[in-house]
């Protein structure tokens, strides 16, 4: 079997807030050749020090928010892929590797991780039912069929900007998804997978987080559908 290079450039936006114990396990793993674009998020653990000396970009996002972190990567990405990956060590970037390449030969426009829990806790049962629930309200507000909208995923930089996101808070991610099929993406999934997190989530780590995170994303899919041919991929 021939082996396939990762293409690059590319760059990983990774959001973070308090994440020092996870920094360093999860920056050895950017593939090689690819760039690590750490976005804290206000933290107060030495993450942004640490993730400098790790060789890691640094750029500090005050604005609290997962969504407003992961635009301000997204905004400082210059790579034409860019990634998203959680901080917390629940992801290894590397299985980003065939997500890039997929978007890398036009076999999809957006690829998402579908997340399957391996290990005790990896998934609280609060927050697998509110991410269910959301991918039902997906399928009926765009058609697509995902049964995920986790944080891992790879898109092509310009036409994620001429999405014009503008959530900063839980609902980027799902807006993003929303965005991308009405501009008619093809969105894909594949199976990731997901490990304990390290540390405590700041989101699905209590039933008042997820509420809040679902709360968002109803509001993103009460959103009126954006123009034609707005963020195009092509």
């Amino acid at each position: 079997m021939t082996a396939h290079p990762a293409p690059a450039p590319v760059d990983v936006v990774l959001p973070c807030l308090d994440e020092a114990a996870a920094l360093p396990w999860v920056l050895a793993r950017i593939p090689d050749g690819w760039r690590a674009i750490v976005v804290d998020n206000g933290s107060t653990d030495g993450s942004a020090a640490l993730a400098r000396r790790l060789g890691a970009t640094v750029v500090r996002e005050p604005r609290r928010g997962f969504g407003a972190a992961c635009h301000a990567g997204l905004l400082a990405a210059d790579a034409d892929i860019v990634c998203f990956c959680d901080c917390d060590g629940s992801l290894d970037p590397r299985l980003l590797v065939p997500f890039v390449r997929a978007v890398h030969d036009g076999d999809s426009d957006l690829v998402l991780g579908r997340r399957r829990p391996e290990g005790r806790g990896a998934w609280p049962a609060h927050a697998r039912f509110g991410n269910l629930a959301l991918a039902r309200m997906l399928h009926r507000r765009t058609g697509l069929r995902l049964h995920d909208l986790g944080p891992l995923r790879a898109a092509r930089r310009t036409p994620l900007l001429d999405l014009g996101l503008t959530d900063r808070r839980s609902g980027y991610p799902l807006q993003m998804v929303v965005r991308a099929a009405d501009a008619g993406w093809r969105v894909t999934e594949r199976d990731v997978p997901y490990r304990p997190r390290t540390g405590r989530s700041k989101v699905t780590g209590t039933w008042r987080g997820t509420w809040h995170a679902v709360r968002d994303m109803r509001t993103v899919l009460r959103q009126p559908p954006a123009a034609p041919g707005a963020g195009s991929p092509r």
